[in-house]
């Protein structure tokens, strides 16, 4: 079985590319072959990527208030998740929540906003803050993701400056219906088409732990390989108390890194990352899934926490990785004040506990409160801790 996985990689490395039934074979591979399966994907993640990753940073611009009835989302209508509910930030605060992902590593900052989608208005505030945003630091990506674009949306974000535009496909086409009503699979492959014809970079990744069956995984793989996503985040379901997929526990750590690697094989020169999720899901996996995936979220999610900045950075260092843009940065002394600070969650926990995090749920997720317990406790240490920093909020952001 291992060398079945080499093989496939030797085959795309010569030029081939991988069918539905290869991509198949890696997610159903034993658990015993994880390391068969993340040494052979690793191979075309290093022919393109060498050991960088890059670092990415969300500013929820503005948070729920949403009237899509998207189920897995603690923005949606309907929601009962007590999340930060505010309307658009302004362009100072803007930029100040974006300033802080980018000292903290990052290259590109996603500006996100909860809603159907961009009302004209809402255009030309992104536009102000982006155009602000690239005066101030010179040489950082924009991804905007607003939800469904009209007419001509596009082209006035791509006129201003953003460089790519997220609409995430989120499951198969064939599965759809089932987490989301309120608009269909082809309003998002219409959005993504909008963003690619005004010459944005198309961003379009899935959210796996939907009840989705393996062979739909790898039909959304193909789609968004099909879409000619640029960019393909991959989140675990993130199952927030208040929403339809509360207590939803379907994915375990090796079932996380086999979607990630075999992502690297359906599209083995494309950004692979790992999004939301990854604490929760992947747990003490989260560095192995880095030798598969490129790209990574830095510090908090839209409305959760997310693990410890100060520990993204010290995974990414000590397993011999280097920060796109920043290949020096873990040697000469940019991140010495971050190392030596005290821990995101530490300064706004109460209480802690013997790792470090947060007592309600385990804010950093490193999984070290996870060993020996029963799956439900796992689950239970796991749920997704709800945003109280960064933006929206007078605490300092996770960056």
């Amino acid at each position: 079985m291992s060398a079945q996985f080499d093989q496939l990689a030797t085959r795309i490395l010569e030029g081939g590319a991988a069918t539905e039934a290869d991509a198949l074979a890696v997610l159903q591979a034993p658990d015993f072959d994880l390391m068969s399966v993340v040494a052979a994907a690793g191979r075309l993640r290093r022919e393109h990527f060498g050991n960088k990753v890059k670092v990415n940073y969300l500013v929820n611009l503005k948070s729920g208030l949403c009237p899509e009835n998207c189920n897995y989302c603690s923005q949606a209508i309907g929601s009962e998740a007590p999340i930060l509910k505010y309307s658009w930030l302004s362009k100072d605060d803007a930029i100040k929540q974006a300033g802080a992902g980018l000292k903290g590593g990052a290259s590109r900052v996603c500006m996100v906003s909860s809603g159907r989608g961009p009302s004209n208005r809402d255009i030309d505030k992104v536009v102000e803050m982006t155009e602000a945003l690239k005066d101030e630091y010179e040489g950082v990506e924009v991804c905007a993701c607003l939800g469904l674009l009209k007419d001509g949306q596009a082209e006035r974000l791509k006129a201003a400056g953003v460089d790519a535009y997220n609409h995430n496909i989120n499951t198969a086409e064939s599965n759809h219906d089932n987490i989301v009503q309120t608009h269909t699979y082809d309003d998002r492959v219409d959005t993504i088409g909008k963003a690619k014809s005004a010459g944005l970079s198309p961003c379009s990744g899935l959210i796996a732990g939907l009840g989705e069956s393996d062979e739909q995984l790898v039909e959304a793989l193909f789609a968004l390989k099909e879409l000619g996503s640029d960019s393909i985040p991959v989140n675990f379901l993130m199952p927030f108390d208040g929403t339809p997929y509360e207590n939803t526990w379907e994915l375990s750590p090796t079932r996380c890194v086999k979607i990630l690697a075999m992502a690297r094989f359906v599209c083995p020169d494309k950004e692979i990352r790992i999004a939301g999720g990854r604490e929760m899901h992947l747990r003490t996996l989260q560095a192995t899934a880095l030798h598969v995936a490129n790209s990574i979220f830095l510090g908090d999610y839209l409305t959760s926490e997310g693990q410890d900045a100060k520990a993204d950075l010290e995974m990414m260092r000590d397993n011999g990785f280097v920060i796109l843009g920043q290949e020096n940065a873990f040697n000469d002394g940019t991140f010495d004040d971050v190392f030596n600070a005290p821990s995101a969650g530490a300064a706004h926990a109460a209480a802690t506990t013997p790792c470090g995090s947060a007592t309600t749920g385990c804010g950093t997720s490193c999984g070290g409160c996870a060993a020996g317990l029963a799956d439900d406790a796992v689950a239970e240490d796991h749920k997704p801790v709800i945003r109280q920093r960064g933006a929206g909020t007078e605490v300092p952001a996770n960056a």
